[in-house]
């Protein structure tokens, strides 16, 4: 016998494993790029609408980089700009109703 009650799953508390990083990248160079995390998908929920071409997000600052147009710096790499608003973020793999990392 538990001396915790049990609770129903739809507000058991989430796994940290069921919600994505307060920031990650797609750029491998970067400290905050993760492989086996954007093996699993992740969507990215910005200013209430879904974007798919989010280079590196942070949750907690509220910001995404997007790269800007076909602009190139000087050792290759796309240029992009940071866009500040609410982010929302959740896994991709986990289907319809999966948990949200937002602040």
């Amino acid at each position: 016998m538990t001396d915790q009650p049990d609770t129903p799953p739809e507000t058991a508390p989430v796994a940290a494993a069921d919600t994505p990083p307060d920031h990650l990248a797609i750029n491998p160079r970067s400290p905050h790029f993760d492989a086996d995390v954007l093996g699993r998908g992740i969507g990215i929920r910005f200013k209430g609408t879904v974007r798919t071409n989010v280079e590196e997000y942070s949750i907690s600052e509220g910001w995404i980089r997007v790269q800007a147009g076909r602009a190139m710096d000087r050792k290759g790499q796309p240029l992009t700009i940071k866009l500040s608003g609410p982010v929302e973020a959740w896994f991709e793999d986990l289907g319809e109703g999966a948990p949200v990392a937002k602040v």
